[in-house]
């Protein structure tokens, strides 16, 4: 029945279009010089706008199978389309073809000199639609940048109004799946370090359950913490998922390491991560990175236990017996049993270094040797 439904529906519209394009061929004409109105009988005219509409008719009656297959399949797409988009993608579109349909409404104006009603109806439905599939393809491709723009200005506003501008805080930081099993960056994030949004792409969490329900019994721990981590990072700073089905660009990169890169280059952000190879191919095509193994590395005390360094002793310690030196940096130095070496230059070995939330500090004991 539905079947049936559509091809009246395509064969009335096909008709239709059968006796608008009669109505185009006779405008033309007489603009010619050749009025088809005078040469032929009202009859005449009759049969012929007939023979346009029959003519236009059974060409749609007979494509009516193929136009529903396809409007089938448009609507499956559109649907699962959908199904992937986030809503802010969906209001973005959404004004982008109100903009494009507001310009044709604008636009069609200027077709109301056209005398012949069924061209001026034709061009109107070919205006609304160029303009408004327009402003849907500009909405989805420069939306995200059109986003950002606003979130900037937004910043920019604030900024105006303390003061202060706070530079790092318009840079995106992508987590990659190691450095949320690591688990480090949770503490980090306590310190206010990692200023700007923080982005956790849908696919990492996707790779973190797959890691979690592995058979190893390893990889299965390791993914089992990462997502309590992230669970904990989403309560505490209130991070989300973001959803990145929406972007064809990385539909078709299958590995998450390049697919994380290509994000990054996207959206103009760093990736957070621990991974060597990562870094790696980051730097080689350009994409900013955080290591957290470098920063790490860069944190390491600048002394071991077992060095010998050689000091000046400036004063007393606050426990008995004990003296106090500092290195250039500041960083200061208490050592064991060297009260009586205040003032002097002496030789000591380090045999602890502690590391607190107010600074470094190095214990040490006189080496014997002045």
């Amino acid at each position: 029945m539905l079947q049936k439904l559509f091809k009246l529906v395509f064969t009335v519209l096909g008709m239709m279009l059968g006796y608008g394009a009669y109505q185009l061929t006779a405008y033309i004409a007489a603009g010619r010089g050749y009025d088809l109105s005078e040469r032929l009988s009202v009859a005449e005219n009759l049969f012929v706008t007939l023979v346009f509409a029959i003519i236009f008719g059974l060409i749609f009656y007979k494509l009516t199978p193929a136009l529903t297959r396809q409007g089938r399949k448009a609507a499956v797409n559109l649907e699962s389309d959908l199904k992937k988009t986030s809503t802010n993608d969906i209001i973005i579109t959404g004004g982008g073809l109100i903009s494009g349909l507001v310009v044709a409404y604008l636009l069609t104006g200027l077709y109301e000199g056209i005398n012949i009603p069924v061209l001026q109806v034709v061009l109107n439905i070919i205006t609304y639609l160029i303009l408004g599939s327009l402003g849907v393809f500009v909405a989805t491709s420069r939306g995200r940048d059109l986003r950002e723009a606003l979130m900037a200005a937004r910043r920019g506003t604030s900024a105006g109004k303390t003061g202060r501008h706070k530079e790092g805080e318009s840079v995106p930081k992508i987590f990659d799946t190691s450095v949320i099993i690591d688990g480090r960056i949770s503490d980090i994030m306590k310190t206010g370090f990692l200023e700007g949004p923080i982005i956790i792409p849908e696919f990492v969490l996707v790779e973190l359950q797959h890691v979690a329900d592995s058979s190893d019994s390893l990889k299965r721990n390791r993914g089992r913490r990462g997502l309590d981590i992230l669970n904990r990072i989403q309560t505490d700073y209130g991070v989300e998922i973001y959803n990145t089905t929406a972007d064809k660009s990385l539909e078709e990169i299958p590995e998450v390491d390049v697919k994380l890169l290509k994000l990054a280059q996207n959206i103009g952000g760093k990736v957070v991560t621990n991974d060597f190879n990562l870094n790696k191919v980051a730097a080689i095509k350009g994409v900013p990175v955080l290591n957290i193994n470098e920063l790490a590395n860069t944190l390491k005390p600048v002394v071991l236990p077992g060095e010998e360094m050689i000091l000046s002793l400036v004063k007393e310690g606050k426990e008995r017996n004990q003296a106090v030196a500092y290195l250039d940096d500041g960083t200061m130095i208490v050592v064991e049993d060297g009260r009586r070496f205040i003032g002097q230059t002496i030789k000591v070995t380090v045999t602890s270094v502690l590391q607190t939330t107010a600074g470094r500090m190095i214990f040490a004991k006189p080496s014997g040797d002045k």
